[in-house]
Parts: structure tokens; C-alpha cells; sequence
């Protein structure tokens, strides 16, 4: 089986190496060192990565957060670049259905924080396997939202997401571009969306991804 989830974890690491740990990312105020200790502390401290999505838990994410972006950038990057086996996020069994995701987003979100960045030309491989995370997210990140989305990429097929409206939106472009749109990152993804321009803004403005 291709592994794409790793083939992704080592173009990130890569980039992140290139731009330096104080270039800035898609990731709010992070900095790059700041998104590499995220990654490492959700695969390799599970006791503290609860806080990643209960916020009552956030405190000591943070902290063990801070913790992990003190050390050797290198050194972190070197850590990225060979995940544990005994993770349960990187695990071998697990890791292209738990880091694809995780690991093509970051890495966007590092090359498009970047003055210059150009999308990259994506394999048809991948970009199908990136489908199958639009279809799963679409429906779970839309199922609240207040009209029918129409999510198209010609050659991989559409889902339907959204709940029952007279506003009928589309969202059109490749797997990746969806996937990124779906995530938060519409501002940097180039995806086409049509319909009534009120609901239309409402979407793109909308708080999405985890």
C-alpha cells in the first residue's frame, strides 16, 4: 500500500527545515516551531494531547507544548521525520487513516504562509485518497450547517453535505484544495464556490475544521 501519510510527513519536515522555525504558518500565530511541537506532542504524548480537542485539558497542552518547541530544532525535526511505533496516531497500522490529513494540511499550511507559494501538482494517487478524507469530513464539519453543499472534483465524483435548504451551494476544485477549504483554510484554498451570495459568504466565513 502507497504511503502517502508518510511520504507527507517527510515533504513537511522538509519545508519546515527550508523556511526555518521562526517562519510563520496558516496556523493562527504559530510559528513553524511552534506547529512541529503540535505534531510531535499529538503523537508522542498522549497523556497530554487530550487538551488538543477538550479544552478543559488545554492548559497542560500548552505547556507540555512549550516544553517540546524549546528543544533543538533539528533535533524535533528529526523526531518528526521517525514516528514511534508504539504511537497510537503513528502507529504502521494506523497511519495513513489517522496522519494523511493531519500531515497534507500542515504541510500546506507551512507552504502557503510563505510570499510565493504556487499549488503543488499532486499525484492522481494521492489526490484520490485525499478525496476519501473530503467525503468523511465534508459530512461530519457541514452536518449543522444551514444549506445543501454540492462538493465536486471532476474525475473523483461529489458528496452532498449540509442540511435541507432552499440555499443549494457548490464547491468545486481538486481533492486537496477541498480538503483545505474543508479544514478552515478557505481563504488559502483554491476552490470555486457558487450559489446565493449571502449563504455563499456565510460558508467561506465559517469556522471549520478541528
Amino acid at each position: 500500500m502507497t504511503r502517502y501519510a508518510f511520504a507527507e510527513r517527510l515533504a513537511l519536515a522538509h519545508q519546515m527545515e527550508r523556511v526555518g522555525p521562526d517562519a510563520p504558518t496558516l496556523c493562527g500565530e504559530w510559528t513553524v516551531r511552534e506547529l512541529l511541537a503540535h505534531l510531535l506532542l499529538r503523537e508522542r504524548r498522549p497523556d497530554a494531547a487530550v487538551g488538543i480537542l477538550i479544552k478543559r485539558f488545554g492548559a497542560r497542552t500548552e505547556h507540555v507544548q512549550r516544553d517540546i518547541s524549546a528543544g533543538d530544532f533539528a533535533a524535533l525535526l528529526a523526531a518528526l521525520r521517525r514516528p514511534p511505533w508504539w504511537s497510537p496516531v503513528s502507529n504502521v497500522l494506523l497511519d495513513e487513516l489517522t496522519n494523511l490529513t493531519e500531515m497534507f494540511v500542515h504541510h500546506e499550511d507551512v507552504r502557503r504562509a510563505q510570499a510565493g507559494w504556487a499549488p503543488r501538482e499532486l499525484s492522481h494517487g494521492l489526490e484520490a485518497a485525499l478525496f476519501t478524507r473530503v467525503r468523511a469530513w465534508a459530512r461530519l464539519a457541514l452536518r449543522r450547517y444551514p444549506a445543501t453543499v454540492r462538493i465536486e472534483t471532476p474525475g473523483f465524483g461529489s458528496v452532498k453535505a449540509g442540511t435541507a435548504s432552499p440555499d443549494v451551494l457548490t464547491l468545486s476544485g481538486p481533492p486537496g484544495e477541498l480538503l483545505l477549504f474543508l479544514f478552515g483554510r478557505q481563504a488559502h484554498a483554491r476552490a470555486e464556490l457558487s450559489g446565493p451570495p449571502e449563504a455563499a459568504e456565510r460558508l467561506r466565513r465559517a469556522r471549520l475544521g478541528i
